[in-house]
């Protein structure tokens, strides 16, 4: 399942540190976004801390005195998510099912996007006692490994959204909002097709404007991330200078940018609901076959926790 706020134009991108990245992967994990198949619910929800810590250390390359520490902070999140989120996720699934078989309206849609929104911000909230614990034990040379992660980020970013003439640009974010789509509902006839691509072509996003933003993400977490590294900070004097970048990150202070993010919301929720309301009985039933069978996954898991 998956809802993405912004269909075909945006992705999990490096906006900031790998402990805020890694609050995101786990968060996409654990909400069952990246799952192609009900079946690997479980499997991947069981091992979500520790495909969070691959990518995590890839941004960090981590010593082998950190590597358990942050290993132990991501098996206390899964722990706090398994039991104190998870039985809303099967609530929720449950409701969307109720409305899948009918047409929605931009504000439905928005609401699913602001409910899926909120559940990874309070993953991102609980997260940052994780950082602070962290963030003291990192070194010039992890400062130097995220250096690296985000030009290589950015460059993977310029060529997907940057590099090409406008058509090459709309077919590769209509492949990824296609590929998102038939997850849920299953093949897209061209009636469907064309309705992503009109979509898609009348879209707000700009990508030099959101790698602007990305950039700028980038810079704060380097300036935030230097004065405390190398234990010039206690956990408790990091946590709070960790709680301030997380705000920066949701909520830009760039008030242009954010009028954009608003803007952009608003066009995916229109893209969704477009799309949702060109789809075949047969398409919404397979939707709600899908979400039934997270839904079902989910209550297996919250009984095992």
């Amino acid at each position: 399942m998956k809802f993405p706020v912004n269909w075909g134009s945006r992705r999990w991108h490096p906006a900031g540190p790998g402990l805020k990245r890694s609050t995101q992967i786990i968060g996409v994990l654990l909400l069952g976004g990246s799952l192609l198949a009900c079946s690997a619910v479980k499997l991947a929800y069981n091992q979500a801390a520790e495909l969070a810590y691959w990518q995590l250390n890839s941004y960090f390359e981590f010593d082998d005195t950190q590597k358990p520490l942050v290993r132990e902070e991501l098996a206390r999140l899964h722990q706090w998510h398994r039991q104190t989120q998870l039985p809303a996720y099967v609530e929720t699934l449950e409701q969307w099912t109720a409305w899948l078989p009918a047409e929605i309206d931009e504000a439905r849609a928005c609401g699913i996007f602001e409910e899926v929104k909120t559940r990874l911000q309070a993953i991102s909230d609980r997260a940052v006692p994780a950082m602070g614990s962290v963030v003291g034990t990192l070194g010039p040379e992890q400062l130097d490994a995220l250096k690296r992660k985000f030009s290589k980020l950015n460059a993977e970013y310029r060529d997907d959204f940057l590099a090409g003439s406008p058509d090459d640009l709309i077919n590769r974010r209509l492949k990824k909002a296609v590929s998102r789509a038939e997850m849920l509902y299953g093949t897209l006839d061209d009636k469907q097709l064309a309705v992503l691509r009109s979509r898609i072509t009348q879209s707000v996003f700009d990508a030099r404007l959101s790698l602007a933003e990305y950039q700028r993400r980038q810079r704060d977490a380097l300036q935030s991330l230097g004065p405390l590294i190398a234990g010039r900070a206690t956990s408790e004097q990091a946590r709070p200078l960790m709680q301030a970048y997380v705000e920066r990150a949701v909520n830009s202070p760039d008030p242009a940018y954010r009028n954009y993010q608003e803007r952009l919301t608003r066009d995916s929720c229109k893209t969704f609901a477009a799309l949702h309301n060109s789809t075949t009985a047969a398409q919404r039933a397979k939707a709600v076959q899908t979400l039934q069978g997270y839904a079902q996954d989910f209550g297996i898991l919250v009984a095992r926790r």
